[in-house]
């Protein structure tokens, strides 16, 4: 899998890459380029249900964006609602973005506008594919640019349905790949030679250095009858040439008559004699100052005992610069021209800068550093060239400093701001983003007048407002979350996912108020048992955590010394970083005590302080809330438990087995429920499910369920059951509408007739292991209509054959059909084999329902036609 690949610097998966990985990464880069945009990625689904991974990231640093690597389907952000409903959704600009999604921008306020699309291929959804773009205030999203990104996502999702059909898994659980993105129109780098013997004067060139000097838009020259891209000359004796000069007397006049110039006379010692008609060729291509230049390198080049190699830039007739390298050899001088662009220039010109100039690509590697930013940033350039630039300074990674790049690299506006490099030195740092890249200029400055104390010292904390508006978009983002979280274990795993990250705490703790007792709701980070000591202590208990909350003050400690210094003889972990006791007070009440740790020492700033113990008491809300809630489901799940039946009969004929599940998603209950009836002419399977979840629900579950079976118990027939069941959930008034399907077995016929108002269909398995779908038209759903009808279909069930009867929660998934998961539930049952019934129901409730959250109750009622005398009848695989 690729998450399981080994992870390079970034923190981004990096391994062999297997199609899926290259298909991702193929589709982004598509989808960047078809759009216009200047970064994309894949997100898609992960093995754990309801959860998206962000698989590819193309044109950004994955780890500046850790925190948007998952993404819960059920959150209220784009990814998730493009992926739930499967629906496009184009975001033009940030005001756009705040008014359909405020909390994607409470995560990221920045100017850009972004494209969503959901991958799926027929009932499949495997995620939704991104682009981010510069933002087009006041004007919509191009038509053609949403039709191009569907076509890509389309083609995308075929790619995965093959790799699907072909037995590999289409999910992602481990960190993304980073992509690079492909260089815009640049100028070709072409590489041109010539030769010159010193022993017979022959000057040779290849026709790309012709087509280099010559420029694009210049015909090439004749050269005396030679081909164009070759000029040689075989006599040692040449004739002089035009301007009366023989070639032994010194370097021939680099230009013919018509270009007339001085040429300085020389009787020094040359390289050989070359042949004229090719040094008119090769002069005819140069400026005279080059000309003179090449003819001294040549020189120096051939003289034994200078350097053996020399370097000079020559300028092509359009004016591009190009790099000429002379080199001796045992056969004379070669000569390899480059044309490099402009580049190098510009680099030269950096270089002579007073200021530092770096120029980053896309995914945050050093592509370029000048001297002076050598000495600035105290790193050569071989430690900075091609690395990337948190790992080659990781004191640009503090959490006060990501902000800007990320802001740099999601907006068309340069960023400015000041940092502390390791060893004291203070920068001012300026970034220029553009489609390709950021350029980031350094200029030494002074320590400020006011020092943040996060840039000052690392993990310092916030400090300044500056800083503030950098790094508390995570906490912004928890008071979002938890008004989105029902249960106390959702509240406390969004504390995990948002408040951690955003201060850089790697420990968590949640302490609960019950009866005078902290006791232990929740951990992550700590050594395994380290906190059971703690579980329980009663309020009188000389500890922080308790202190914390029977004070009402949040407490500090910077480093574990002043922890022990304070609490002598407390345990300790074997930590040495910092911790935070907060304490959970909701309107005045007690709720329990919060601690964070940190793996290093550090402070912790008067502005971090005053947001943490703010944060403490909207988690304390947001944890009573769940309490609260936490009572009514235990009263609904009484109520539910009480009604439901808790054994089935046993009765000639037939084997029965049922499960249900409570749904975890939510603190109410749903209105699932089965029951087997044994009405005197035949058995009767009941399954049904309530509209709406909590104890109106429940309490209506437990009418119906009492109507069924005395319609059932007095003999009427399976559409005199239903539709006396609808009017008389019309009648109670509730509100609420119910689903239900009802079949009446003769065991010694194996005849069924069944009913359906509005539920699923049956599944039937025979003793072979082929497993159908039973199509019974039905009526509409229980509670709508009075005067509904619902007809009756005739089945036979033979001796071994199953049925399964269930409600939604068991197939449905959000962003995939529902049909996907009824085949899903009738391929399990086929393979169910020989077992015991209830061992049946056990292993299709897990194959069904994977570790994770359950958005919805469950109930499932199997039940199999034995031998008339009763015996199991025996079933095969």
């Amino acid at each position: 899998m690729p998450g399981n690949a080994h992870s390079n610097g970034t923190g981004t998966a990096q391994g062999p890459p297997d199609r899926l990985t290259l298909e991702l990464a193929a589709a982004t880069v598509d989808a960047v380029e078809a759009t216009g945009a200047f970064a994309g990625g894949v997100y898609l689904r992960a093995g754990t249900p309801g959860l998206l991974r962000l698989a590819a990231l193309a044109g950004l640093p994955a780890r500046l964006f850790r925190p948007w690597w998952r993404m819960h389907t059920n959150r209220p952000f784009p990814v998730a609602e493009s992926h739930r409903y499967g629906t496009s959704i184009h975001l033009a600009d940030a005001e756009d973005a705040m008014r359909r999604f405020p909390q994607l921008m409470a995560g990221l306020p920045y100017p850009f506008g972004s494209l969503y699309e959901p991958v799926t291929h027929g009932r499949d959804a495997f995620g939704v594919l991104v682009v981010l773009r510069a933002a087009t205030p006041g004007r919509p999203v191009d038509p053609a640019d949403r039709q191009r990104m569907r076509h890509t996502a389309q083609r995308l999702a075929e790619k995965l349905a093959d790799l699907t059909a072909r037995g590999n898994p289409v999910v992602w659980d481990g960190p993304p790949v980073n992509v690079q993105l492909p260089a815009g129109d640049t100028p070709p780098v072409r590489t041109g030679h010539l030769h010159w013997d010193p022993d017979t004067g022959a000057l040779t060139m290849d026709g790309p250095l012709h087509t280099i000097l010559e420029g694009a838009a210049t015909p090439p020259r004749g050269t005396g009858g030679h081909d164009p891209g070759t000029a040689t000359g075989t006599a040692p004796d040449a004739p002089r040439e035009p301007g009366g000069q023989d070639p032994a007397d010194g370097p021939a006049d680099p230009h013919p008559p018509t270009r007339p110039h001085t040429h300085p006379h020389t009787d020094a010692e040359v390289p050989g004699r070359p042949d004229a008609t090719g040094v008119d060729t090769l002069a005819a291509l140069l400026a005279p100052e080059d000309a003179y230049g090449l003819w001294t390198v040549a020189r120096q080049v051939a003289d034994s005992g200078r350097p053996r190699s020399r370097r000079i830039w020559l300028r092509a007739l359009d004016g591009r610069p190009c790099l000429l390298e002379v080199t001796r050899t045992e056969n004379g001088l070669h000569g390899a021209l480059v044309e490099p662009g402009v580049g190098p220039v510009v680099a030269a010109g950096a270089d002579r800068l007073p200021g530092g100039v770096c120029s980053l690509d896309r995914l945050g590697r050093i592509m370029f550093a000048s001297r002076s930013a050598e000495t600035l940033l105290g790193r050569g350039r071989p430690e900075l060239v091609g690395q990337v630039l948190w790992d080659a300074l990781p004191w640009f990674g503090r959490p006060a400093h990501e902000d800007y790049f990320r802001a740099a690299l999601l907006s068309d506006e340069p960023v400015q701001f000041q940092a502390r490099r390791d060893g004291g030195r203070w920068l001012s740092v300026t970034l220029y983003p553009g489609h390709e890249g950021v350029t980031m200029t350094l200029t030494a400055t002074d320590r400020p007048a006011y020092t943040p104390g996060s840039v000052a010292a690392p993990g310092a904390g916030l400090g300044s407002p500056a800083d503030r508006a950098s790094m508390l978009y995570r906490p912004v983002a928890l008071a979002i979350a938890l008004t989105e979280a029902v249960t106390a274990r959702q509240v406390s795993a969004v504390v995990t996912e948002e408040l951690l990250p955003a201060f850089g705490g790697r420990q968590l703790a949640i302490y609960l108020l019950d009866e005078r007792h902290l006791h232990l709701a929740w951990e992550t980070g700590f050594p395994q048992g380290f906190l059971n000591r703690f579980d329980g202590v009663p309020l009188d208990a000389r500890l922080p955590g308790v202190e914390t909350l029977t004070t009402g003050r949040p407490i500090f400690f910077e480093s574990m010394e002043h922890l022990a210094a304070a609490y002598p003889g407390i345990p300790m972990d074997a930590h040495v970083g910092a911790r935070a006791f907060l304490p959970l007070i909701a309107s005045g009440r007690p709720v329990g005590s919060c601690i964070l740790g940190f793996d290093q020492p550090r402070g912790f700033s008067p502005e971090e302080r005053t947001v943490l113990t703010a944060l403490a008491g909207l988690i304390a809300q947001a944890l009573e809330r769940a309490r609260r809630y936490d009572s009514e489901a235990a009263l609904a799940r009484g109520l539910q438990d009480a009604l439901l039946p808790h054994r089935l009969p046993e009765l000639p004929g037939v084997e029965t087995a049922g499960r249900y599940l409570p749904g975890t998603e939510g603190m109410d209950i749903g209105g699932d429920w089965y029951d087997v009836i044994d009405t005197g002419r035949g058995i009767a399977l009941v399954i049904g499910d309530v509209q709406g979840h909590g104890v109106a629900a429940a309490a209506t579950m437990g009418q119906l369920r009492s109507a069924v079976r005395a319609f059932a118990l007095s003999e009427h027939d399976p559409e005199e059951v239903m539709s006396g069941t609808n009017r008389l959930l019309i009648d109670l008034d509730v509100g609420q509408f119910a689903t239900c399907c009802y079949i009446v077995l003769d065991v010694t016929t194996g005849t069924t007739r069944a009913v359906r108002a509005g539920h699923l269909p049956p599944l039937r398995r025979h003793p072979d292991g082929t497993t159908d779908v039973l199509d019974l038209p039905g009526g509409v759903v229980l509670g709508i209509d009075p005067s509904a009808s619902y007809p009756v279909t005739e089945v036979r069930l033979d001796p071994g054959d199953i049925l399964a009867l269930y409600t939604d929660g068991l197939v449905e998934r959000p962003g995939t059909d529902i049909d996907i998961g009824i085949e899903r539930l009738r391929h399990a049952l086929a393979g169910i084999g020989t077992c015991p019934l209830a061992d049946s129901a056990e292993r299709l409730i897990r194959e069904a329902t994977p570790a994770g959250d359950r958005p919805d109750d469950i109930a499932l009622l199997l039940a199999a036609r034995t031998a008339v005398d009763g015996r199991p009848e025996p079933r095969t695989a």
